[in-house]
């Protein structure tokens, strides 16, 4: 065997070894570099879940927040306009019992819509508008359905009551009821809600020029009905 044969053969080894190296540096680079990966990722991730559990924590504050805003609004809109909004309410569907029902619901309907109105000054004319558009509701539910009449009076009613009924019972109350729904409305918002066209137009739902020939027109019609009546 000749020199160059037996280097040749003493080369082999150390070309395989450092083959070996190599590839058992790689796999360890390989893995080094996929635990940092993860590592990452995971730190990302973790990242991410606090930047949502953030978000999610800042908009049940927010929601909180305005519930308990939407809930003060309504208990000084209740404490100043309860009463008066059930004497319109009254006038337009002529049941304490049901009136009383109309303007809380109405609350119950502004308190949910808070998001939207955020405005003491919006919230009032949206009650009122509830409060007329829910008792139109009851009036139409009055003529599809034939309703049983109203249940006796408590044996002694309080004062509210009292001047409620006696109210419901006047004559020009009565005649009130022979009037259009529209007319009817109009004149009730006019001279018994003291509102503005403004406000009666924002209530009812249509312009200040149909709320004078509403209003023009049931002042016409009531005339006629008490005239007959005298």
């Amino acid at each position: 065997m000749t020199a160059a044969e037996t280097g040749g053969m003493a080369a082999r080894p150390v070309h395989v070894g450092e083959a070996r190296a190599a590839q058992v540096g790689e796999a360890r680079a390989a893995q080094v570099g996929e635990a940092r990966a993860a590592q990452v990722g995971e730190a990302r991730a973790a990242q991410v879940g606090e930047a949502r559990a953030a978000q999610v924590g800042e908009a049940r504050a927010a929601a909180a927040a305005l519930d308990l805003e939407a809930a003060g609004a309504a208990a000084e809109l209740y404490a100043a306009h309860y009463r008066s909004l059930v004497r319109l309410a009254v006038l337009l569907v002529r049941d304490l019992a049901t009136a009383e029902e109309v303007v809380q619901d109405s609350f119950v309907a502004m308190h949910g819509s808070w998001r939207r109105l955020r405005d003491s000054n919006k919230a009032l004319p949206y009650l009122r508008r509830c409060v007329v558009n829910r008792s139109r509701s009851v009036l139409r539910h009055r003529v599809i359905v034939d309703r049983h009449p109203p249940q006796p009076l408590p044996d002694m009613p309080s004062a509210e009551q009292g001047a409620m009924i006696l109210l419901e019972r006047s004559a020009v109350v009565a005649a009130l009821h022979r009037l259009t729904e529209r007319q009817r409305e109009a004149l009730v918002l006019r001279y018994y809600g003291e509102f503005t066209e403004a406000q009666i137009a924002a209530a009812m739902g249509i312009s200040r020029g149909a709320v004078k020939s509403h209003t023009s027109r049931a002042i016409s019609a009531l005339r006629d009905v008490l005239a007959g009546e005298a």
